[in-house]
């Protein structure tokens, strides 16, 4: 199921199942998982670890040496998990010293032209629609949803199940379960649709948005805000994954 005319080294490791369409080529340093398919005019460089029942479509550049000046040809990987599309045009560039990969997770769509750049982390389930780039070392987390014509600042974090909305300029942390719009990008409200789709509960949507509207409406600062959140809402299992994202976050967070 390999086109004659495609240019797949020999010491590549090609699961079985895998179909691999003209013009396309595969170095020698790459794995690709059974059942994948590849269409034609894709590039694969070194590095690039791709999962079982992938799809990828022409024209995408995986695992291609960071747009970075601090690399210094250290080997590093991509790696893409199983069942994930990524359409025409997409760039991946693997890691750098830094984190050493740049990792995609399981069960994602990333549409056509988007750029990820190196040492990013992505989740599972997410959506990266058209045009959209990430800067070295994003992290988006699962079922994250990023609409199209974003771009999003280096070392940004996105929590869980977060939607951006279309041409966003991404230059502070996102939380979980929130949706953000706008220029400046500020919190826009609970992404409940979202919520509900992914089996949430009302009465969980609802903590969502008692603990969202003490951190964005009670006039507080944030620092503030969030000792009352720890102190009311504490022991929850969705204030916990708030509280630990604002903890962690480097680069301060996207305001009402």
């Amino acid at each position: 199921m390999i086109h004659k005319l495609s240019d797949v080294h020999p010491s590549a490791k090609i699961g079985d199942q895998v179909e691999i369409g003209p013009f396309t080529s595969i170095a020698a340093d790459v794995e690709i998982g059974e059942g994948t398919w590849i269409g034609p005019n894709v590039t694969i460089m070194d590095g690039a670890r791709v999962g079982a029942n992938c799809r990828i479509f022409p024209g995408s550049v995986i695992s291609a040496v960071p747009q970075d000046l601090k690399f210094e040809g250290e080997e590093t990987t991509v790696e893409i998990g199983d069942r994930t599309t990524i359409r025409e045009c997409v760039t991946i560039n693997r890691g750098t010293k830094a984190y050493g990969r740049t990792t995609l997770g399981e069960d994602c769509l990333i549409m056509a032209y988007v750029h990820i750049a190196h040492d990013c982390i992505i989740g599972n389930h997410v959506i990266l629609v058209n045009s959209v780039a990430l800067a070295g070392h994003v992290e988006v987390g699962d079922w994250a949803i990023i609409s199209g014509l974003s771009a999003v600042h280096q070392f940004v974090k996105i929590g869980n199940h977060v939607m951006v909305g279309g041409g966003a300029m991404v230059r502070k942390d996102v939380p979980p379960f929130i949706t953000a719009a706008g220029d400046p990008l500020t919190y826009a409200g609970v992404n409940s649709v979202g919520l509900r789709r992914r089996s949430f509960n009302n009465d969980a949507i609802r903590e969502i948005q008692d603990i969202y509207r003490i951190l964005y409406q009670s006039g507080k600062n944030i620092s503030q805000a969030l000792e009352v959140v720890k102190a009311e809402y504490g022991q929850s299992t969705v204030a916990k994954e708030i509280i630990a994202f604002i903890d962690a976050s480097d680069r301060g967070l996207i305001r009402k």
